[in-house]
């Protein structure tokens, strides 16, 4: 009987949606075309090989110039390795854990789509300086305490 009178510990998703860990490790990732020298490190790191990167060398600049970048999301474990061997922090983890798709091909993210918006946050994910600055999780337990 007195399950009758406990508040609920679910939320109406996706009408209602909690603010997630700030160190989660969704199934995004966010590249910073500036930081990015196409040293492969990342694509070299990934276990699976989901990460293809393709360069062409800037004999004015006398640096590679990054041509392609994707990331086959299908293939992808979010482990995290390619964030941590990133040794110029061009690569970040982001928030996103809704990327169902229909067909296979559109899990492809190309260097466009990673691309930092301002509706494609970043993770704290190994990067706790970053952690700082993000929004707190929010918690059901804290919802239901608030309501008493």
């Amino acid at each position: 009987i007195r399950h009758l009178f406990r508040h609920p510990v679910t939320v109406q998703y996706p009408e209602q949606r909690l603010n997630t860990s700030r160190r989660i490790r969704g199934n995004e990732l966010i590249w910073s075309q500036e930081k990015c020298t196409g040293c492969g490190t990342c694509a070299k790191t990934c276990p699976l090989g989901a990460i293809e990167i393709i360069t062409s060398t800037n004999l004015i600049e006398n640096k590679y110039a990054v041509e392609q970048y994707q990331v086959d999301t299908g293939y992808c474990i979010q482990c995290g390795l390619c964030v941590e061997a990133c040794p110029y922090e061009a690569l970040h983890m982001g928030y996103a854990y809704e990327r169902a798709k229909y067909r296979r091909g559109e899990l492809v993210q190309t260097k466009e789509m990673m691309l930092e918006s301002p509706d494609r946050q970043v993770s704290g994910y190994f990067y706790p300086e970053l952690a700082e600055k993000l929004p707190k999780q929010t918690l059901l337990l804290e919802k239901i305490t608030e309501k008493k």
